[in-house]
């Protein structure tokens, strides 16, 4: 493959990871705010600010090497999310049992890929100044940190819901 054609590709996977973050900011933000006042709403608002993070982080990267945000694939990401809380059941409500589960279980779908991400850039490093300059390891550190935070409270949920069975 040509340096144009990986410079394609790199653009490509970075806007992907940059919009399914977009998706995951607007759950987070709707379980953030469907559990208000609670611990829930706490975790959610603790993560949301993390996610945040490490999608400035991302934006930063994508800007370093030249590239620009895909509106249309953001846009895309913007309306499966919200495809996503129809199936969820997502009505504004409190959102709980199985459905939270569901939820959180998104997010950690969505946390291991940034934590894949991090760890196929830190890979790459070699071939670019600019991913030289980002330490990769202290990224997938924190989404590792993110990923363990919300399967505990993934499990905590699952053993709520499903006590009685």
């Amino acid at each position: 493959m040509s340096d144009v054609e990986n410079r394609k590709e790199l653009e490509g996977y970075l806007k992907d990871h940059y919009a399914g973050a977009v998706g995951a900011l607007e759950m987070i933000e709707d379980l953030s705010k469907s559990h208000e006042g609670k611990e829930l709403g706490s975790f959610f608002t603790g993560l949301q600010a993390d996610v945040k993070a490490d999608h400035e982080q991302l934006h930063n990267l994508i800007s370093a090497l030249g590239f620009e945000e895909s509106s249309v694939r953001n846009a895309g990401a913007w309306v499966a999310e919200k495809f996503g809380r129809v199936k969820l059941g997502f009505s504004g409500d409190e959102a709980v049992g199985v459905r939270l589960l569901q939820a959180l279980e998104t997010l950690v779908m969505g946390i291991t890929g940034k934590q894949l991400l991090w760890r196929a850039l830190d890979a790459a490093r070699e071939a670019s100044p600019v991913l030289q300059q980002t330490d990769f390891a202290h990224l997938e550190k924190r989404a590792k940190e993110q990923l363990d935070r919300v399967e505990a409270k993934r499990l905590k949920v699952a053993g709520a819901t499903f006590r009685a069975v």
